[in-house]
């Protein structure tokens, strides 16, 4: 069996946890078949992959209606496969028309939804339009769908009445614990303007409405003085949420030692460093799907405090592995929380636990870790997938 694995991240260009997703998952897959990627941008040297630059007329154009000029130009290169795989918007497309063109099953995995992130209208204009346009066809379209957690399965069908139920099967994300392994290298911590020796508080994701860190930085400001907030957050989606999260870092500093900001994408080697120093890893997301970050963070032995909204609840076990804080959200697809004010105390009263006594949040951390070994593994993730293909084309 061929696999076609479409995606617009795909090493060395990824930024989020669906880049992530694909990546792990296509090493997995090969060692059970054919799997050969198509990706956005470029280039690449590794065999059956294949990189796919923006279209040159299409340079001015929307960045909708410039991602649809490389979902075309993906199509004709998955000729002969027997199945193709599109993860997120970005390349659903091209796995739709690619199973009218050649007559294969188009799976889709779900990692996020467009109507749950309604402020990217903010950041597409009118191309959210073209965007939601692409998701929506593809979805009901599709031979399969893979939910990466019950609750995103649950999205997907409350957003996409029109799919039929038992098109949508659920299949974790997964994590490499042989990567993502507590390392500690206090001489690279230090390096990056962190005390080892000190307690912090660390944030990984991109700057966007989803990851929650305007409010986590509000919360922030509830810490003892001496614990150290690091930041490494990067990718604003708007110049808007880029000078809010300015702000708010800026306020810190004027009160607070030991605010570091690592703005760039930092190598898996500094991130693992950096987990495994930090006494508390903090996720404040307002929609997420399933969130990798939580289980990078538990594979390097650390605690999390993390929003119980979308799929966390299904990773991280409040009082084993963590801290789950309570979130009531509006119901108008932004996940805004209803009452701000008390989530942020909430959210600033679990993170002060966790810090109270960082030798209980190690335990936590270990335990953390034994859950992502037993439960998040690529290899069963592969398998499951593979199920999958394999039922479509019976």
């Amino acid at each position: 069996m061929r696999i076609d694995i479409l995606s617009k991240e795909y090493p060395p260009s990824i930024y989020g946890g669906a880049g992530v997703h694909v990546a792990e998952l296509v090493r997995a897959l090969r060692q059970l078949a054919t799997v050969r990627v198509h990706a956005f941008d470029g280039p690449r040297d590794e065999a059956d992959t294949t990189s796919h630059p923006p279209l040159a007329g299409l340079a001015d154009a929307n960045p909708a209606i410039a991602t649809l000029g490389v979902d075309l130009a993906m199509v004709s290169a998955c000729e002969g496969a027997d199945v193709v795989h599109s993860h997120t918007w970005y390349a659903n497309m091209a796995g739709h028309l690619s199973a009218l063109m050649y007559d294969v099953p188009h799976v889709v995995t779900a990692h996020s939804l467009e109507p749950m992130r309604p402020w990217k209208a903010e950041q597409l204009g009118g191309g959210y339009a073209v965007s939601s346009w692409a998701e929506r066809t593809a979805y009901e379209a599709a031979a399969g769908i893979i939910a990466v957690s019950g609750a995103m399965r649950d999205d997907v069908l409350r957003s996409y009445p029109a799919v039929d139920p038992g098109r949508v099967k659920v299949v974790h994300n997964g994590i490499d614990t042989a990567l993502w392994t507590p390392t500690a290298n206090p001489d690279r911590v230090r390096e990056l303007g962190i005390d080892p020796d000190r307690r912090s508080v660390i944030f990984v994701g991109r700057i966007t409405r989803q990851k929650g860190l305007p409010l986590f930085l509000r919360a922030a400001a509830q810490l003892p003085p001496d614990v150290q907030l690091v930041l490494c957050a990067g990718a604003p989606d708007t110049p808007e949420i880029k000078a809010e999260v300015e702000a708010l870092v800026e306020d810190l500093r004027a009160t607070r030692g030991g605010v570091v900001w690592i703005a760039e994408m930092l190598p898996r080697a500094d991130v693992v460093a950096l987990l495994t120093q930090a006494t508390v890893f903090a996720c404040p997301s307002i929609y997420e799907p399933l969130g990798i970050v939580n289980l990078e963070a538990m594979a390097c032995d650390t605690a999390v405090v993390a929003t119980a909204t979308g799929g966390i609840p299904e990773v991280v076990v409040p009082g084993e592995t963590g801290w789950l804080v309570p979130i009531e959200q509006l119901h108008d697809g932004t996940g805004t929380p209803v009452d701000p004010a008390a989530y942020v105390a909430d959210f600033a009263a679990a993170l002060n636990e966790a810090v109270a006594d960082p030798d209980r949040a190690h335990r936590m951390g270990q335990a953390g870790r034994q859950r992502a070994i037993e439960s998040f593994s690529w290899p069963a993730i592969a398998a499951q997938t593979l199920e999958i293909y394999q039922s479509l084309r019976d």
